[in-house]
């Protein structure tokens, strides 16, 4: 009896996902515990593992397609009875008669998948011209697209060998396209659905603005020249400029609340915690995991806690609770090459820190012109809640902070 693939409770308030990417194919072996296909929330992205050893059956929904949970969108066939040497048994295909050859001997007919079958029926292509390369020489689906497709390739000469020139043709026709026309529809992940109606709503429901200044970074670059080795020896990780930009806003945010609180409602919430958002760039697009209570952290914990959800995040690994909640979050741009940008409040929190490239600049200090390693910051707040004065404090605290790090641990 065929075993249910059904979609897994992947949340609290979920109920529809994106299935992903299946890993197999219709009749394709599957071992107990194998991830057999994705399942993508607005949270995270999961993997289905095989219930049970068997052949995949039938993919019922199909990668890009909507879900709810609980829903079945495929089935198994129990290794007993799903395959046979290797072979669903279910494959009627399969089981057709030989066909005869000369001297009375019989080949076998390379079995036509249904999928297959559908594709080749659909553009009107002779099931013959398929060649099969699945096991047994069986015709997947992909083998009867490369048929459909080299069937309009050879149509294509035909076609303008019956066109007619007209020997009136105008002076100046317009000239075709050289380059590629073709497009691509794919269908919007989760993941990405849910940024665009966060974003549109942070655009819609707060009142945005954004406050810039520029840090003179020589004073962090030469702290982590000098310790970064010994850093690194002891706590095992490396000693980065993020750390320091954390519990520079965790001063900050000490001391102006009003960018660590939220409205609820006709309320306003003042957090007396630091849970940090810190923006990652993951496998299906931009993730915000977040360190709690990042004011108890130091700066190895801080690093520590980066470098875990930078990796986990490629892989799709974070958990759906380290994505959720968060007071305050810092973007780093720089590392793409960002010099400036305008970056968008997180709702509900009401503030967010952007971070740029390094870059050496003309400055004067003392009256004098020098070059000096300097970032553009800005800070994107709510307005509803953070006026311009508190806006520019907060940004001035993490310059004075960042420029001369002792600030922080002598607390002036």
């Amino acid at each position: 009896m065929a075993i249910e693939l059904k979609v897994p409770a992947v949340g609290e308030s979920i109920t529809e996902v994106q299935i992903g990417t299946w890993h197999k194919k219709e009749g394709d072996q599957v071992a107990a515990d194998e991830p057999i296909v994705e399942i993508e929330s607005d949270k995270a992205t999961v993997e289905l593992p095989a219930p049970a050893a068997g052949v995949l059956g039938k993919i019922l929904v199909k990668s890009g397609q909507m879900a709810n949970v609980d829903q079945v969108i495929g089935t198994i066939e129990p290794a007993a009875a799903g395959a046979k040497n290797g072979k669903p048994s279910g494959d009627k295909e399969g089981a057709k008669p030989a066909a005869k050859e000369g001297g009375g001997k019989t080949a076998a007919e390379p079995a036509v998948m249904p999928a297959a079958k559908r594709v080749l029926g659909e553009a009107g292509v002779d099931e013959s011209s398929a060649k099969g390369s699945g096991p047994g020489g069986r015709v997947l689906k992909e083998d009867a697209e490369r048929a459909v497709s080299a069937a309009k390739s050879e149509a294509k000469p035909a076609a303008k060998s019956t066109e007619t020139k007209s020997a009136a043709a105008p002076a100046r026709a317009a000239q075709p396209a050289t380059g590629s026309r073709d497009e691509e529809v794919v269908p919007m992940s989760m993941l990405r659905r849910r940024i665009a109606e966060r974003l549109v709503s942070a655009q819609a429901n707060a009142a945005l603005l954004t406050t810039f200044n520029e840090i003179d970074m020589t004073a962090a670059k030469e702290l982590r020249a000098r310790h970064g080795e010994a850093f690194l020896a002891r706590h095992g990780v490396k000693l980065g400029f993020m750390s320091l930009f954390v519990k520079a806003s965790v001063d900050a945010l000490r001391l102006v609340p009003q960018v660590n609180a939220e409205v609820r409602g006709t309320d306003i919430v003042y957090k007396h915690y630091n849970d940090i958002g810190i923006a990652v760039g993951g496998g299906r697009g931009l993730v915000v995991p977040i360190l709690r209570n990042a004011e108890a952290l130091g700066l190895s914990e801080i690093e520590k806690g980066i470098a875990d959800f930078g990796a986990r995040a490629k892989d799709n690994r974070l958990e759906l609770e380290e994505l959720q909640g968060g007071t305050f979050t810092i973007s780093n741009g720089g590392i793409y090459g960002s010099l400036l940008s305008t970056p968008i409040v997180n709702p509900p929190q009401s503030g967010i820190l952007g971070l740029h490239a390094i870059q050496d600049r003309p400055v004067a200090i003392g009256g004098q012109v020098v070059i000096r390693p300097m970032m553009y910051v800005a800070l994107s707040y709510d307005h509803r809640l953070v006026d311009g004065r508190e806006a520019v404090t907060f940004l001035k605290r993490i310059k004075d902070c960042m420029e001369d790090p002792a600030r922080m641990l002598l607390e002036v």
